[in-house]
């Protein structure tokens, strides 16, 4: 099993959301998060004085698939994150060990 971490521009959240869903994907947990890369951050104009902003808003999507299904996830994020514009984000791919249902006891596959 991998798990696929995406941070990617909170207005792309739905288009990444269709494309996953679209794959069969079960579930996904989606948290706001804040953050800088390259960018540094930018500055912003209020009632005429500039602010620096260090930490600029994302969504961090998190979504465990099988081995096998990984890349095709990997594309459909891709392809609906992807603006050609600085900061469209970046994914993390690690595997996973174990997964266990709580509810149910079940483990590996079943569990997602």
């Amino acid at each position: 099993m991998k798990r696929v971490e995406a941070i990617i521009k909170p207005f792309k959240l739905s288009d990444v959301k269709e494309k996953l869903i679209a794959l069969g994907i079960h579930g996904m947990t989606v948290t706001e998060v804040k953050g800088f890369g390259r960018q540094k951050g930018h500055t912003e104009l209020y009632r005429g004085t500039e602010y620096k902003i260090d930490f600029v808003p994302k969504i961090k999507l998190e979504v465990v698939v099988a081995q096998e299904m990984a890349e095709r996830v990997i594309e459909a994020v891709i392809s609906a994150a992807h603006t050609g514009q600085i900061g469209d984000g970046k994914i993390f791919v690690t595997p996973v060990e174990e997964v266990i249902r709580i509810r149910t006891k079940e483990r590996g596959m079943e569990a997602i």
